[in-house]
């Protein structure tokens, strides 16, 4: 079993990504839970969202508190709150942001870490603003590359079914950042 945690802030489409990933892999023929956990919900407050894949029955139903990777669409959160809480030794993080990974020191000791400029592709593809761009599509794309475990088909596929505007332009994004994420080199990661 595989659970990840998503990060992100109210208007991002960090609930929307939960759900998307959940499809891509139920078409690849996987079991899947997603779920969200709201704070206040308004534009910008911190969301956090779950999912849980596997290729058994999921019996399993309750938060994530250990998850094998996590997805943060918005690199602030990172300095606010305790992203890497209960992340599992040698983990993933994968993170909206232009910078690099190395550029993330104190996150490469506890997990291997990847990144991709979600919020730049999502602004050149006319997904939200420049001041608040909808990272979703764009995140996931760089997930689907950097994890090996859906299929562009896929993830095309899961964003015709549950985008219900700028179809075209949610899979231009997936696509450009499938081909724009950047990896940590993979160095042996310190055991908690």
């Amino acid at each position: 079993m595989r659970e990840l945690r998503l990060h992100g802030r109210g208007g991002q489409g960090t609930v929307i990504a939960s759900k998307l990933l959940a499809v891509a892999h139920f078409l690849e023929g996987r079991e899947v839970q997603s779920f969200p956990m709201f704070g206040v919900e308004r534009r910008g407050s911190p969301v956090t969202a779950f999912l849980r894949v596997d290729d058994q029955p999921l019996k399993l139903r309750c938060e994530i508190l250990a998850p094998d990777e996590l997805i943060v669409l918005d690199a602030s959160l990172i300095g606010t709150t305790d992203i890497t809480a209960g992340l599992k030794p040698g983990g993933r993080i994968l993170i909206n942001t232009e910078a690099a990974p190395e550029e993330f020191p104190e996150l490469l000791e506890k997990a291997h870490v990847s990144t991709v400029d979600a919020s730049g592709i999502a602004v050149r593809h006319g997904l939200g603003g420049k001041a608040q761009p909808i990272v979703n599509t764009a995140i996931l794309g760089a997930y689907a590359a950097d994890s090996g475990m859906i299929s562009v088909e896929h993830m095309v596929n899961a964003i015709r079914e549950e985008v219900p505007i700028q179809i075209e332009a949610n899979i231009a994004a997936a696509k450009e950042a499938m081909a724009a994420v950047r990896r940590a080199p993979m160095r042996e990661v310190a055991r908690a």
